[in-house]
């Protein structure tokens, strides 16, 4: 069998997402039933030789080598999901008087949802660091250009003044929480049972207390934080994760949108350090990382519907498709977040900005983009009906620098520096937002 998915459609991703792919899930379940077998190894349950040799079956070079991914897909469709078939196959590495210590009292449920949570723990941990070299290149980006003056737009149109800092600003605070949001997900086991009771860990262990320690040994040894219960069909874990990443994919989004938008040609006040060519236009340079990026944020809000419809959907004890349906879903998400991070962070260092481009910008209204600093200061002196004449000469192309100084009541003002769109920026967005940065 070949692979389904090698990225092909899905371009943003490829080269990134090798921590969320097959065999990182499959290297990912059997580390869940390993971390159950030293569990009852640490628990006084299993004999530390009895414990070796299970360890050497399910271990990274296994006697009968790596699960095979596209068999264990396959046999997967009669189960319904992977564990069972993936049971089949390492209880059949294991001497015969062994073969009830793999996956003992645990149910499918138990090894999926911790296998994902392995998966996420180090997808997300990967995702923080590409997120820091984005801040960093934005960080560099605000150090150089944050004083150039360049048009604010609103509803497409030229609005005020601002700076190329106050726009990376913007960039950054979405990135920066973003990065407090994912810092904030709990990636616990699950060791619940059949239906969330721990019934099987309890008569096994003779007890609710050894129970309970068995699910915190679990925990640990794969890599994840104790469950405080059975989190079956309270999806919170997965929800909550995919709520942070589509914050991430928004921030990102936003960066890239106003890359491709700024890197126009009518504007071209910004480009991509190596855009890609057209088949069929050898002249143009396209932003082909901002469109990645982008392409991964319009995604993720419809993955992460998924990921609550399928939690409110999570009927009983064990959801009949709700569950099953998340897990693409969340491996998707994973996927599109870690490949627009890396390219995010391609983009802000290799990110081009055309001061000239940015001061011509700034003066295709003639100086009317200080229109509102002028009414503020002009309206006083001359009255609205009056102001609203100069407007309308200016735009019919008179120059604005010299209505105004041809009004009587204007004799004190400095024209000049009134003009100047440098002088109407607003605060510097360093000190805009103190014990943020």
């Amino acid at each position: 069998m070949t692979a389904f998915d090698d990225g092909l459609l899905s371009p943003v991703a490829t080269g990134f997402d090798d921590a969320v792919r097959d065999d990182a899930v499959v290297d990912a379940l059997v580390r869940a039933e390993l971390a159950l077998v030293t569990a009852y190894r640490e628990t006084g349950m299993l004999t530390d030789g009895d414990h070796a040799v299970l360890a050497v079956a399910l271990g990274k070079e296994p006697v009968g080598g790596p699960i095979d991914g596209a068999s264990l897909a396959a046999a997967s469709v009669s189960s319904g999901n992977p564990v069972i078939p993936l049971v089949a196959v390492l209880r059949d590495r294991v001497p015969e008087h062994l073969r009830l210590w793999i996956h003992r009292g645990a149910t499918s449920q138990d090894i999926v949802d911790t296998a994902l949570m392995i998966v996420a723990v180090s997808a997300v941990g990967r995702l923080r660091a590409l997120l820091d070299r984005v801040l960093a290149g934005l960080a560099r980006l605000e150090e150089t250009h944050g004083a150039d003056v360049v048009v604010a737009r609103t509803l497409t149109q030229h609005a005020v003044p601002t700076t190329v800092g106050t726009r990376v600003h913007t960039w950054t605070r979405g990135v920066e929480r973003a990065v407090s949001r994912l810092a904030l997900l709990e990636f616990p086991a699950q060791l619940a049972g059949a239906a969330g009771t721990r019934a099987s860990f309890v008569q096994i262990t003779g007890s609710v207390a050894g129970a309970q320690a068995l699910a915190a040994s679990f925990a640990r040894h794969a890599g994840l934080e104790e469950p405080e219960g059975s989190w079956q069909v309270s999806r919170w874990p997965i929800t909550e994760m995919g709520d942070a990443l589509v914050q991430t994919l928004d921030a990102l989004g936003k960066v890239a949108t106003d890359v491709a938008t700024l890197s126009r040609t009518e504007i071209g006040e910004m480009a991509e350090g190596a855009g890609g060519g057209s088949s069929a236009m050898p002249h143009k340079s396209n932003p082909v990382e901002s469109t990645l990026i982008r392409s991964a944020s319009l995604r993720a809000p419809q993955l992460a519907a998924t990921l609550h419809l399928a939690a409110a959907q999570a009927a009983d004890e064990r959801p009949d498709g709700a569950w099953h349906a998340e897990w693409p879903t969340l491996r998707e998400m994973l996927r599109l977040a870690l490949g627009a991070s890396a390219h995010a962070g391609s983009l802000v260092e290799g990110l081009r900005i055309d001061v000239a481009a940015g001061t011509r910008n700034l003066d295709l209204t003639g100086g009317l983009v200080i229109t509102e600093r002028l009414a503020i200061v002009l309206e006083p002196l001359i009255g609205r009906a009056r102001f609203d004449d100069v407007q309308s000469a200016a735009r019919s192309g008179q120059d604005l620098r010299s209505l105004i100084r041809a009004l009587p009541e204007a004799n004190d003002l400095d024209v000049d520096a009134l003009l100047d769109p440098a002088r109407y920026v607003g605060r510097d967005p360093a000190s805009e937002f103190p014990g943020e940065r």
